[in-house]
């Protein structure tokens, strides 16, 4: 038993919810040192090959974790990949150097990894061939268990006593060589991640949320990749502002510029050109590049050469025919935006009222977001169009917008409640 797992067995030293401890004497560790040291990075196939007969020998759970470079490179792709293992130690991979990991991943395919915000990091380890059949993500489990606070640093210290140094979560990760407080960083953010996982599932199963828990892990593993998202550029921060269709296309034009030199320079698309400038070029519609340079984000700084980038995108759009303008907001394939309710459908609107005073004051009770008891759409779709205020009738409604079992379990008899209460009073 490792001194984590000595800690987070003693409960004397933890309150539940994972609140700081009452006594002096168990106040959090600083963790400085990764207990094996700081291993190797891994570059080339031979090492690879040894650190995959390592994990494939290795025992329990594996504990696994990447890299990126938000805000410094085009996309979300790993920049580096740490794992954990009993009898295997820790190993830091680049994969960049190794970019298919697959043989990895099938080495331990069937064992249970454990992921902190695993739908963080699983889009970009499945690009490089590593992909899960059973995980056990230790935030979700800590917001199931009523965690006030559920980042690693802060799961770590309430369960475990041990503080993690998180200085350089932010950092530009595709720097080679990485500096080796860098790899320091990365190899404790999976040092104790198998003991947090023990010390929650003890938590879970002593609040009765154990199988719960697992059917939301499974749910995670069994996702299939998100599809590319319709419009992308609609969600330009600062959107709101733009309310005329012609605007809209200088948005349009500009952001899908920006993402093709950003990709092809493969640099985060802020760095290209800010938001707030896209946003501020499509209110203005400028005339000609002079015009341009004047606007907010189109400074001195800019070459010319950019900003005549910049203006034929203006340009294209202002020559667009009315037919290929966009449209202002995206088609809507379920109930309109709730503040529209009551306007549309009053009726409906108290039913989602009486819903979500249920279903808050149920996931109150059991001490969790409400978020993780029902999905908030989940809830809007059903009170939209109601289904009979019946369990048997809400249960299926649940289940068919994609529900867990304990969810529907959970939530069935109190929004059963909350429409038949409606269903009277109309």
């Amino acid at each position: 038993m490792t001194d984590a797992q000595e800690t987070a067995a003693d409960s004397s030293l933890r309150t539940t919810g994972g609140g700081p401890p009452d006594d002096v004497e168990s106040a959090p560790i600083p963790l400085l040192e990764p207990r094996d040291g700081i291993p190797p990075v891994i570059a080339d196939d031979a090492s690879l090959a040894e650190v995959i007969a390592a994990f494939a020998a290795g025992s329990g759970p594996v504990a696994v974790d990447a890299e990126r470079a938000s805000g410094y490179r085009y996309g979300q792709r790993a920049y580096l990949v740490q794992l954990r293992r009993e009898g295997a130690g820790t190993a830091l991979i680049d994969p960049v150097a190794c970019p298919d990991l697959s043989g990895l991943g099938d080495a331990i395919s069937g064992v249970e990894w454990v992921l902190h915000a695993a739908t963080q990091d699983l889009p970009c380890l499945r690009e490089i061939g590593m992909i899960p059949s059973r995980l056990f993500d230790t935030e979700l489990a800590g917001r199931l268990a009523g965690f006030p606070r559920v980042g690693l640093g802060a799961m770590v210290e309430g369960v475990l006593g041990f503080v993690l140094e998180k200085g350089h979560s932010a950092v530009d990760w595709s720097t080679r060589p990485l500096p080796e407080p860098w790899l320091r960083y990365a190899a404790l953010d999976v040092e104790l991640l198998v003991d947090l996982r023990d010390a929650l599932e003890k938590e879970l199963d002593r609040q009765g949320k154990l199988e719960w828990a697992r059917q939301e892990f499974d749910a995670i593993a069994q996702a299939d990749p998100a599809p590319p998202r319709k419009d992308p550029w609609r969600r330009t921060s600062g959107m709101h502002k733009v309310r005329r269709r012609r605007q809209m296309a200088v948005v349009r034009e500009l952001w899908e510029t920006r993402d093709q030199v950003a990709q092809r320079r493969d640099i985060s698309p802020g760095k290209v050109l800010g938001d707030a400038a896209i946003v501020e070029a499509a209110l203005a519609v400028p005339a000609n590049v002079h015009a341009l340079a004047a606007l907010n984000g189109f400074g001195h700084r800019m070459g010319r050469r950019q900003l005549d980038q910049w203006q034929a995108a203006v340009d294209r759009a202002k020559t667009l025919p009315d037919a290929e303008l966009p449209q202002p907001g995206q088609p809507v394939t379920g109930p309109p935006p709730p503040r529209a309710w009551a306007d549309k459908d009053p009726e409906a609107a108290a039913r989602l009222s009486a819903a979500r005073a249920a279903v808050s004051a149920l996931a109150e009770q059991l001490n969790m977001p409400q978020e993780n008891l029902i999905a908030p759409d989940t809830v809007r779709r059903v009170c939209w169009e109601p289904p009979a205020a019946e369990a048997d009738s809400v249960a299926a409604a649940l289940a068919g917008y994609g529900a867990r079992p304990w969810q529907v379990e959970q939530v069935t008899p109190v929004l059963v409640a909350a429409l038949s209460a409606r269903a009277a009073k109309d």
